[in-house]
């Protein structure tokens, strides 16, 4: 039992791996859909490239918008619009009438011609206020029928029998009789005068009945029975077929085709898929990452980001599939790119794009529209912390989404109109979104312990405290770093490694010698040495401590793992050569090891810039007045012996490479000795 604790213990970093793996799986599959994924891609007026397919099932087909927009008109034009009537309106016109006919009625007061246009005018206003009077510039928008709801009586009557004021004049022209024609004009004034609307929509009520009726439209039509022909191989999608396949589809994300063991294999399916994806990831970490495979925390924070990926486009495509759109997916490569290198920030981003491919509708542009919007974010994005870089970024990646939907748009349906303003608007916005990449990289700088450009341009601040102290007790060490820094500075831009991450790894590479000063050569004063009292073995010793000391101070400061890496590996494996030589004619049987540097060798181009750059600055101090020449065989020698020793070669550095840092050394080093190219005379 004991041996397996034991076992177990030493096992526990991947042990933690396997059950963060097996979880983030597990998870992701929780997520997607446990249905049969519709397996084809589709557009109308497209040909169909796959075999010739025949229906599965029964299965209905679903109207489209424009079929159910049709039905909706026609029962509109034929429901009813409701009016509530005002009584006390009628009451009130009817006094008017009585009070101001004899205004409009030039004829004598008693006389049988007054009496009859007045009692037809009393009849007819009945007539208008029986059916009912419209408010003035009412538009109708319902159908051919009315109900006018009085108390708790309901009358029903065609719409056009209603009364409006614009239409006074032709009303009137219809109802007089002839006796009653030569005073149009007058009933007209008066009529115009006393009408009033007696009759309101009843909008609320009105918009229930016709909703009631809207939800008795059936969403299908037609059926297709299993086993008839959908479509032939080759076959011109139009838009029937299309409607058929896209009901067909429906039918599938319904959960409708599938059965109690279809469901298992497809959970099956998409696990072994997930596993696949995020193995290859491990594998990759394993394989060129090493000292990121080896840290769990920084696994864990991938693999947090991929989850919290398939999470967020989830959680988007339950409310709408176009919201997919807008979530900010480039945001993310950007954030691995700050933390680690951009080569691993579009690898993780490729295999999020795949994973949420297999839940996105239309996969196919989907995947090849947060690719290519990827390798502009990690190709525009060089350095995060300028926010001129950073908007510059957003803008690229905006257009590549636009562009490229637009072209999609082009190759479906070929007509520009077609193009969604909603899509368009959804790419802005996740253009804008990752305008937030910087307060998240602070975020998960916090949560996960890790460092990012912008922290390390923090840590380049040579007025911090460990800085301070480094000028007071070892001066020329300090000045040392700063003249490493600036030649590892202009190396790295010269191979577009990560100009930043030098600079300050070589500010702190030497920080070690802080806490024994004066047995650096650098920080002496005169021709007296304190390695002259002590043997060559002690000497090599403190010498190599220092790497040692200053990964200490390192983690005294809390400075990020990247940045003691530096210290670590500024002197590879070699040897303190001098010391040896020294004690080799004291004992020629001395252990070479006692005086080589503990490692590991610089594993990234960062770290083997800063090694060149260390040991070419600190051995010219050694110079006196040298030519061109000799300065150039100088540098060269130095690299080379380095080369020689294999000290690059775990770095992905490349000869050509080193090739161009020599020549940056060798440029940078001729202007501190101020030389210059003698010319003939």
């Amino acid at each position: 039992m004991r041996r397996i604790l034991i076992f177990l213990y030493n096992q526990q970093s991947y042990i933690y791996k396997g059950i963060l793996f097996l979880s983030a799986a597990i998870f992701i599959v929780y997520l997607f859909p446990n249905q049969q994924k519709f397996g084809f891609e589709y557009n109308q007026g497209t040909p169909w490239t796959y075999p010739t397919l025949y229906a599965p099932i029964d299965f209905a087909i679903i109207k489209t918008e424009e079929e159910i927009q049709k039905e909706k008109e026609e029962i509109r034009a034929s429901a009813i619009t409701f009016f509530r009537v005002d009584k006390n309106v009628k009451e009130k016109v009817e006094q008017q009438y009585v009070l101001r006919f004899k205004n409009f009625f030039p004829l004598p007061q008693g006389s049988k011609r007054y009496e009859r246009q007045f009692l037809f005018g009393k009849t007819l206003l009945t007539e208008i206020y029986d059916k009912g009077v419209l408010p003035v510039n009412y538009v109708h928008k319902g159908g051919s029928k009315a109900a006018l709801i009085s108390d708790r009586t309901e009358i029903d009557l065609p719409f056009d029998q209603l009364l409006q004021l614009q239409e006074l004049s032709n009303y009137l022209a219809q109802q007089l009789p002839v006796t009653s024609q030569k005073y149009e004009k007058e009933f007209y004034n008066l009529f115009f005068e006393i009408l009033e609307p007696n009759l309101f929509l009843d909008e609320a009520f009105t918009n229930q009945v016709l909703n009631n009726l809207y939800s008795q439209i059936s969403p299908t039509r037609d059926v297709v029975a299993k086993g008839d022909l959908i479509l032939s191989q080759n076959e011109l999608i139009d838009q029937a077929r299309f409607q058929k396949l896209f009901s067909l589809e429906q039918q599938y994300q319904s959960g409708a085709t599938s059965n109690a063991n279809q469901k298992n294999f497809t959970l099956l399916g998409y696990f072994l898929l997930v596993v696949m994806v995020l193995l290859i990831l491990l594998l990759f970490l394993y394989q060129s990452r090493p000292n990121i495979y080896q840290n769990n925390t920084k696994i864990s924070f991938l693999l947090f980001n991929v989850v919290m990926m398939v999470l967020m486009s989830t959680v988007l495509l339950k409310f709408n599939s176009t919201y997919l759109y807008a979530l900010p997916v480039c945001i993310f490569p950007l954030v691995i790119k700050a933390f680690f290198d951009a080569r691993l920030g579009l690898f993780v981003h490729v295999l999020c794009v795949l994973l949420i491919g297999f839940i996105a509708p239309n996969s196919f542009e989907y995947i090849v529209l947060q690719i290519l919007a990827g390798m502009v974010t990690i190709l525009s994005a060089s350095e995060l912390y300028k926010r001129a870089n950073l908007f510059l970024s957003v803008f690229q990646v905006t257009l590549v989404y636009l562009l490229g939907y637009l072209c999609f748009v082009l190759i479906r349906v070929g007509d520009i109109k077609q193009v969604e303003v909603f899509v368009l608007g959804a790419f802005v916005v996740s253009g804008l979104l990752t305008l937030f990449v910087q307060p998240l990289i602070y975020l998960y700088e916090k949560i996960f312990q890790l460092d990012s450009d912008i922290s390390l341009l923090e840590l380049s601040d040579t007025n911090s405290g460990l800085f301070k102290a480094l000028s007071d007790q070892a001066p020329g060490t300090f000045h040392h770093s700063l003249q490493v820094a600036n030649l590892a500075e202009a190396a790295a831009n010269a191979i577009n490694a990560n100009a930043l991450l030098t600079r300050v790894g070589a500010l702190y590479h030497d920080i070690g010698k802080i806490t024994r000063p004066a047995f650096f050569s650098e920080n002496q004063r005169g021709a007296v040495s304190p390695h002259d009292d002590i043997l060559p073995l002690e000497s090599a010793k403190i010498i190599i401590d220092h790497v040692l000391e200053g990964i200490q101070q390192g983690k005294k400061y809390k400075l990020p793992d990247r940045i003691i890496d530096f210290i670590r590996t500024h002197h590879g494996t070699s040897k303190v050569s001098y010391f040896y030589k020294k004690q080799l004619e004291l004992d020629s049987e001395t252990d070479e090891k006692r005086f080589t540097y503990p490692g590991p060798k610089p594993f990234s181009k960062e770290t083997a810039i800063v090694m060149m750059a260390d040991a070419v600055e600190a051995a010219s101090k050694s110079l006196k007045n040298p030519t061109l020449e000799q300065l150039t065989q100088f540098v060269v020698k130095i690299i080379d012996s380095q080369v020689e020793d294999k000290q690059f070669i775990d770095a992905n550095i490349t000869l050509s490479e080193i090739e161009k840092v020599k020549k940056v050394l060798i440029d940078k080093l001729i202007n501190v000795y101020h030389l210059r190219i003698a010319y003939p005379e």
